[in-house]
């Protein structure tokens, strides 16, 4: 970047509001040889008079003013969000600066300054508002996409960061992503999230059930028909894969397609071309598929219920969503924000749970996962004519969520192993989680609570192996 670009203001407006003539009238003509549109005020009255008919990137304002102190523009609430304040304060008026930085000002200088400094504090405001601007748009995307993670997935936010860096290095032909979960903990909300903070965001996302799919009309539905490929076949019809070309298609439940349509599926990722029932044309298709359950994909595979080609390929990246009871004081905030969006859907004040209603939520199972507790939400919301919610009718309470005895649970002492044996690897995994969410994603902490070294964690993180987290 050269110096007159350094310098450059060409494109931004700025208020001065000063009431030292001689002052104001200097710093006006300086920001103006720089390339700004410049608007002066001596007063508040004045400066809340040009706040309300012009619209000015930044706003550099006095503290002390004929008829008031100028922080109370941005108390009151006359400087508009979009406009970057830097505040004017006499030397030994640090109090004031400080007060300003509170109330979101970008910066200050101290008086008196020379005018040749406007550009650098400028530029610096510039960037505070884009790194400000770019958070807030980061935050506005997680929140759109429903999707809560807190500390305790923390190792999976990790995981999902590694996957977005390869998917922008890659653009194109990306690699697909298995999720694993339980019904109910976001499977479907967490394929969302990928799809809509990826590079193929503005693309088409396909959501297909694979489990609500007729058998009879799954391949169909999937890879598309010619006209008179069969009886019902009276027009050509695009299939789920060429609707989503460049995009996404998200197959929740894969496992209950059947062997031959899951060998298309295959073929379809791995040639990156597929072929309609009844057509003799290949068709190119450029998907990134998503696929999820919450079966034990290795137990499919060796029950022939699930093609291990298919699950090699779709095993690159895999996502394990824990089970919500597992996720600690999180289920607390998560229950919260839940609340408040199902108060705005149906209109009703802000409600809050009561500390016996927490006890209750963290003490009982969730078998349903985020499914069950928004669903359970709704209905204390509905239903409990009270100023917070109690859930009195949960099984659990004074009961600590961590020693709840469940006997299909391998964690609690009653556990009897079944006759169709007991996957180990799982179990470690487990561990590893258990032991991530509890050192707060600390890697190193966690490997010293397990008795095993760091590598040992990054292998398992790093999906090195089958049976990978």
């Amino acid at each position: 970047m050269n110096k007159e670009n350094e310098t450059s203001l060409a494109g931004l407006s700025v208020l001065v509001v000063e009431d030292e003539t001689l002052l104001r009238r200097r710093l006006a003509a300086h920001l103006k040889a720089l390339g700004a549109e410049t608007g002066q005020a001596e007063t508040l009255e004045a400066a809340r008079y040009k706040l309300d008919e012009n619209e000015y990137d930044f706003l550099l304002l006095d503290v002390n003013l004929p008829d008031g102190i100028g922080l109370d523009l941005m108390r009151d609430g006359a400087v508009p969000a979009s406009t970057g304040v830097v505040v004017m304060t006499a030397l030994g008026g640090v109090d004031g600066a400080v007060e300003a930085m509170r109330l979101g000002a970008l910066d200050y200088l101290v008086k008196p300054f020379d005018p040749a400094l406007l550009p650098l504090v400028m530029r610096r405001a510039r960037q505070v508002r884009q790194t400000s601007r770019a958070s807030e748009h980061e935050r506005e995307k997680e929140e759109q996409s429903g999707f809560f993670f807190g500390s305790s997935l923390a190792p999976l936010r990790g995981q999902l960061e590694k996957i977005l860096a390869a998917d922008i290095r890659l653009q194109q032909h990306l690699s697909p992503v298995l999720i694993t979960g339980e019904t109910g903990t976001g499977k479907s909300t967490l394929a969302r999230w990928l799809h809509n903070n990826g590079p193929r965001a503005a693309l088409p996302l396909i959501e297909v059930n694979c489990s609500a799919l007729p058998e009879t009309l799954a391949e169909s539905e999937l890879f598309g028909s010619e006209r008179g490929a069969f009886t019902d076949a009276r027009t050509t019809r695009q299939g789920l894969f060429e609707a989503a070309h460049g995009g996404t298609l998200f197959l929740d439940e894969l496992p209950s397609l059947s062997s031959a349509v899951q060998a298309k599926v295959l073929m379809a990722i791995e040639d990156r071309n597929i072929r309609r029932i009844g057509g003799t044309r290949q068709i190119e298709v450029d998907v990134r598929v998503i696929a999820a359950t919450n079966r034990d994909m290795h137990g499919a595979v060796e029950s022939g219920e699930f093609r291990e080609d298919l699950l090699h390929r779709l095993d690159l990246f895999r996502l394990n969503l824990p089970a919500l009871h597992e996720r600690g004081e999180d289920l607390l905030v998560l229950a919260e924000r839940l609340l408040a969006q199902l108060c705005l859907r149906h209109r009703f004040p802000l409600r809050q749970i009561t500390e016996d209603g927490k006890r209750r939520m963290l003490a009982y199972r969730w078998p349903g996962n985020v499914r069950e507790l928004a669903h359970e939400l709704e209905r204390g919301l509905v239903f409990e004519d009270t100023a917070a919610l109690d859930f009195a009718h949960l099984p659990g309470e004074g009961v600590d969520s961590r020693t709840a005895a469940d006997p299909g649970d391998w964690l609690n002492t009653g556990y009897d192993f079944s006759a169709e044996g007991f996957v180990l690897e799982d179990a470690i995994n487990r561990l590893v989680q258990l032991a991530l969410k509890q050192a707060g994603g600390n890697v190193s902490q966690a490997a010293r609570m397990l008795g095993v070294t760091r590598d040992f964690i990054r292998y398992r993180l790093h999906g090195d192996r089958k049976g990978n987290l």
